[in-house]
């Protein structure tokens, strides 16, 4: 049997199982602090089965009444009041309420910083075994291949998700997170190596680029599919439910991915030609394994690792924070969060893709891929770069969604050519060891910047985040020009 366009179907596969990478990662993120406003009439009697609140003059606060009759005293400050005397309560809940993590009687703004504190504590060591597993991952997908790599990677982090749902505590909580970061790294040097095997380069950017948008897409789903299977079924029953979804996938991947380009029974020859043909590395006969000693002492390779430890963390800063940041700044409830957080990573998606086009359409005009790679990072960063200035004085959630739809949009438009750089430097073996200290090492940045987060949103102001978000685009792009010198092979040039 001969499928056509066989390095589609890999390339889909890998798609679909980065969309439910990211289901996997944002349960956490969109169910650790949730808000649910919650109507009352205000009536000093109300009926039975019926939500109703009455205000207490000597105390100052309200009464509510819920529809089975039980009650709960709340201050005026965590009310507002509608029109046709209704009143709305913004109900605090979620995974770090449920767990006890927080003080229920302390004030909104102690609780928050806790919240945020403890988000940060977890999502560090979630980060620190995602940037030790950059570094194995890159090694171990160089060594067993793209197909077994996935299916380790994909089981480690579906597992782990799933067994989210036994936390008791905090202690138990990172430690499921942990585990859930040593699988989801493998994706992505696993997919820049697939891509520099399936595609010839004229098309990776392409192929990288999709790779990205999918991560987007899983972006935009997340807040939807978490917010509805929580209020539906509780976070438990959610962590069992994403959980699964990676395992399932494994089928198709077995099935279809069973050999390279080079040696698989399904692929035309048309197709093999084609593939081949467009992959100088090939024809060089350098397959060698490099390893990081030998990466690190090349100062082209950390125009990868530089660039990516700069610009990677406002990915991550918008991944982690996003749901807070809606919830605090624009009081918005789990429903509205869900609908509204999706935007940005829309944006994501189509950066992602455009940055991808530009770039190869340039090098199939004759373009080199040094001018094509460069041309199109500078173009996202000019994109990303006001969008965050402007974000900062958003002063509604419609505002910011969509300016940060623009920051992220550019992000991608720039980080899926910086992530196709490991693939134009280097063939074969050294292709996912460079991408694996590329993602180490934008782990590092995540992580240093995620220690200033809790501090400097105090009292719920937020500039101070988007202009530390500001300042890493010009690092980044000044360390991917001086250090990449010209982008071409390194087989082709002296060390």
């Amino acid at each position: 049997m001969k499928l056509k366009g066989l390095r589609w179907w890999v390339l889909s596969l890998i798609l679909l199982v980065t969309v439910i990478n990211y289901l996997d990662r944002g349960t956490l993120n969109y169910m650790w602090l949730t808000n649910r406003k919650i109507e009352y009439l205000i009536s000093e009697t109300g009926k039975p089965g019926e939500r109703f609140a009455v205000y207490n003059n000597v105390t100052g606060q309200y009464i509510l009444t819920n529809e089975d009759g039980t009650t709960q005293t709340v201050s005026e400050k965590s009310v507002s009041l509608k029109e046709n005397g209704i009143l709305e309560y913004s109900k605090r809940g979620g995974i770090c309420y449920d767990l006890g993590l927080v003080d229920v009687n302390a004030s909104p703004d102690d609780v928050a910083k806790k919240a945020k504190d403890l988000m940060a504590t977890i999502t560090i060591c979630f980060m620190i075994a995602y940037g030790a597993s950059q570094l194995l991952s890159g090694k171990l997908y160089d060594k067993i291949g793209t197909r077994k790599g996935f299916v380790v990677s994909v089981l480690l982090w579906g597992i782990a998700d799933a067994m989210t749902s036994l936390a008791k505590g905090l202690t138990s909580l990172s430690g499921f997170r942990m585990m859930l970061g040593l699988g989801e790294a493998g994706p992505w040097p696993g997919a820049t190596k697939s891509n520099a095997e399936w595609f010839p380069v004229k098309e990776r950017a392409l192929a990288q680029g999709l790779f990205g948008a999918a991560a987007s897409l899983g972006s935009v789903l997340a807040p939807i599919i978490i917010g509805m299977l929580y209020l539906s079924f509780g976070w438990r029953v959610t962590f069992v439910i994403v959980g699964s979804l990676g395992i399932l996938w494994l089928i198709p991947w077995l099935i279809i991915n069973k050999k390279g380009p080079k040696e698989h029974k399904w692929i035309t020859e048309e197709e093999k030609e084609y593939i081949l043909s467009g992959q100088p590395e090939t024809k060089l006969n350098c397959d060698t394994k490099k390893s990081w000693g030998q990466l690190l002492s090349n100062k082209k390779n950390y125009s990868v690792i530089l660039g990516r430890f700069f610009l990677d963390p406002i990915w991550w800063m918008f991944v982690t924070w996003l749901p807070i940041y809606l919830v605090e700044v624009f009081n918005l409830d789990i429903k509205q969060v869900a609908f509204s957080a999706w935007v940005p990573y829309a944006g994501a998606a189509v950066g992602s893709i455009a940055g991808g086009i530009m770039s190869s359409r340039l090098i199939k005009n004759g373009r080199s891929v040094n001018f094509s790679r460069k041309a199109a990072i500078v173009t996202g960063a000019c994109i990303t770069l006001p969008s965050i200035i402007a974000a900062m004085y958003a002063s509604n959630v419609n505002t910011a969604v969509i300016l940060m739809a623009f920051v992220l949009g550019g992000y991608q438009f720039t980080m899926t050519n910086i992530q196709t750089i490991p693939s134009d430097l280097h063939s074969g073996k050294s292709v996912g060891s460079l991408a694996g200290l590329g993602g180490a090492a934008a782990v590092l940045g995540t992580i240093l910047c995620m220690l200033f987060v809790p501090e400097i949103t105090k009292g719920g102001e937020w500039t101070f985040f988007f202009i530390m978000l500001a300042m890493l685009v010009p690092l980044s792009l000044l360390s991917i020009f001086i250090m990449a010198g010209k982008i071409e092979p390194l087989d082709n040039v002296k060390n």
